[in-house]
């Protein structure tokens, strides 16, 4: 999944953009609404927020506010949003994922980034201004004009992160403007009733087959982290969703694609308790968590509403709070006195889950053999179908949504599947809709990006197909996209180095020729967990790499208005054999599908990279072949032994560029790990 798409597609970019062919850059295209005129020129999109606004107002009044922001997250910092927290959406009509909203008194704006402009354009009335732009000194550069010096900017705290806080109020009292802190969110109050209701569909504990570790091994092991510590901290605070889900082996589905529930946890040295909605528990699964004692290996389940009171009064003692200040809104930090906080930017459970035992690493894997057979049939199936022209990009995605479906253990997508013919797959962010969406055509090249939820595991897996006949430039488009891929996937380096470290390798051949991508190169990816889960990748906010972590690796290539490539397969880091003694590290690819040999141009291929590329063959032979005949798939099956023959080599290039790429690498980048 590209790292750089975090949420919905922008289906009416494709509208506006590309079913009239492709006309000025987006940001140089007219607004498609026209508000100077009487009465003004709406789509039939667009939602009425007069009432809305009217309502946010009079609480900014009663509040004493010149502003309020309304950002586009919930109080988890998650990268999902449940229905029940979609203010922004609701206030503003706008229903792409990223963007923030500002209300005053006589003006509504919002500001989000290229893939929404046209979507934004689309949804809102002329109540509101959309600017395009990101970041919080746009927005602070706009207030400053708009809200008068000593007026005040209301936020919920519960809905910024400690960084956002901090930035948008030293910004705005630099001239003499205040960030107020407005426990109550004034959206909440005049949304009402109409506000979707609190999930309150069952939490439940995962069967034991499907953990590593149970979660009294787990609060132990966080505990003794909390004994080692330097600072000696008494309690370790958790907000993100997933790292409750994590250390007690909860799930829900309170989050799209994500199995988590609204928690929070307080771990101390000698108690536990879990904020959540109690009646969602089982007595089997409050049974499960020891509910119903005192000791320190029970877990004493709170309302949710609960947790700021709790923390307050926790903080009041003679404690030492650890927090992951990535994950922890800045409406519980505030709270908790300065000097009573131990912060760093991921907690010890975001850190410890990143790197998987070994029984996890064999759950996952097992997970992507199964999910490799439901990606090859899918294959298969557009393989006959497409000729037909019966297949389109959304009929293909519920196909795939199907065959998934009947694989063991699936519990829904891991996140809204990218199916993108031609001109479409050069949109990095697009899905298609059952209203949008384009025909596949065997003359184009197709793009599938696409994962499941597992009860073992969480996948992710990209390919790019073309049944006709490629066009010289894409065949080596796509190989240097593959050469990519293969680099740094067999690529050997030291324990404990950074990922930005090593991302070049992804890049170097496409850089050859002048050609790049714009998104990143990888992210986390857990046990029926996130499919995006830090803090492991290839960014400068990223850990260093360790034995037992489990990344995406998914370079690409993307030709505006023409087509779209990107790879991508996760693979589990592993410790390497090397001539001489050294704690080495390198991948192992779990994803196990053939990418498509009709684009990949061998000349271009070094020896090494063809033998790496046959070996993989080979291992998806071993791996997936069994379980396509085990179940009598013998039409997937012959597919499959096509589709991994040999490659034999072409006139090309016969030494591998990786020393030179190393030295390269680390001379541009420096060497810190």
């Amino acid at each position: 999944m590209a790292w750089a798409r975090w949420g919905s597609h922008p289906w009416l970019v494709l509208l506006c953009v590309y079913a009239w062919g492709h006309p000025k850059s987006l940001d140089q295209r007219e607004d498609v609404r026209n508000c100077a005129i009487s009465p003004p020129y709406l789509p039939v999109t667009a939602v009425n927020t007069t009432a809305q606004l009217t309502a946010l107002r009079q609480q900014m009044y009663i509040h004493n506010l010149s502003a309020y922001i309304v950002p586009d997250t919930d109080a988890h910092m998650s990268e999902y949003i449940g229905e029940y927290d979609q203010r922004r959406a609701w206030i503003t009509g706008f229903t792409g994922s990223a963007g923030v909203a500002v209300v005053t008194m006589g003006k509504a704006s919002l500001w989000t980034d290229s893939r929404y402009w046209t979507q934004a354009e689309r949804q809102m009335d002329c109540n509101w201004e959309l600017h395009k732009e990101v970041g919080t000194t746009p927005i602070v550069t706009w207030l400053l004009t708009e809200i008068p010096v000593g007026a005040r900017v209301g936020v919920d705290p519960f809905l910024f992160s400690i960084n956002s806080w901090e930035s948008y109020a030293k910004a705005l009292q630099v001239s003499d403007r205040e960030l107020l802190s407005i426990p109550v969110n004034l959206v909440d109050l005049v949304w009402g009733s109409e506000r979707p209701p609190v999930p309150s569909e069952p939490i439940y504990a995962l069967q034991e087959a499907f953990t590593g570790s149970t979660w009294q091994e787990k609060v132990a092991g966080i505990r003794s982290q909390m004994q080692k510590h330097l600072e000696a901290p008494t309690a370790v605070l958790l907000s993100a969703l997933d790292e409750t889900a994590w250390l007690f082996n909860l799930r829900g589905s309170d989050i799209p694609y994500n199995p988590f529930f609204y928690s929070y946890t307080l771990l101390t040295d000698s108690s536990i308790r879990l904020f959540a909605n109690k009646s969602r528990f089982s007595s089997e699964t409050l049974q499960y968590l020891n509910s119903g004692c005192t000791g320190p290996l029970c877990v004493q389940v709170e309302d949710y509403s609960q947790v700021s009171g709790s923390v307050q009064a926790y903080a009041s003692g003679d404690v030492k709070i650890w927090i992951g200040t990535s994950y922890t809104s800045y409406g519980l930090y505030e709270l908790i006195p300065k000097e009573k906080l131990i912060e760093d930017t991921y907690s010890p459970v975001m850190v410890t889950k990143a790197v998987k035992n070994s029984k996890e690493q064999t759950l996952l894997r097992a997970s992507h053999v199964r999910d490799a057979v439901a990606v090859i049939r899918y294959l298969v199936w557009l393989e006959k179908n497409v000729p037909q022209g019966t297949v389109d990009e959304f009929s293909g995605a519920e196909q795939l949504e199907k065959f998934r479906g009947e694989e063991e253990f699936f519990s829904g997508s891991s996140f809204e599947t990218i199916s993108a013919s031609g001109l479409n797959a050069a949109l990095a962010h697009y899905s298609p809709t059952r209203e949008l969406h384009r025909k596949l055509s065997s003359d184009e090249i197709y793009l599938l990006d696409s994962g499941g939820q597992y009860w073992d595991g969480t996948t992710d897996v990209t390919r790019t197909v073309h049944w006709g006949t490629p066009s010289a430039f894409q065949k080596e488009a796509y190989t240097r996209v593959l050469i990519g891929n293969i680099d740094l996937s067999r690529l050997v380096f030291p324990a404990a180095t950074s990922g930005r470290m090593v991302e070049a390798f992804a890049r170097k051949a496409l850089w050859d020729v002048g050609l790049n991508y714009g998104h990143g190169t990888g992210h986390g990816i857990g046990n029926f967990l996130c499919v995006h889960e830090w803090p492991v990748g290839f960014q400068s906010s990223n850990i260093a790499m360790a034995k037992g972590m489990f990344t995406s690796i998914e370079p690409g290539y993307y030709l505006d208005g023409e087509f779209g490539i990107r790879l991508e397969d996760v693979a589990l880091v592993v410790e390497a054999k090397t001539k001489y003694p050294g704690t080495y590290l390198t991948f192992e690819v779990v994803s196990l599908v053939p990418y498509d040999r009709n684009l990949i141009d061998v000349s271009l291929l070094s020896s090494e990279q063809l033998q790496y590329l046959n070996r993989y063959y080979q291992i998806i032979r071993e791996k997936v072949g069994p379980e396509l005949q085990r179940r009598q798939l013998q039409e997937e099956f012959s597919w499959l032994q096509r589709h991994t023959e040999p490659l034999t080599a072409r006139a090309g290039p016969t030494t591998s560029l990786a020393p030179l790429v190393t030295v390269s690498a680390l001379a541009i980048l420096g060497w810190s790990v």
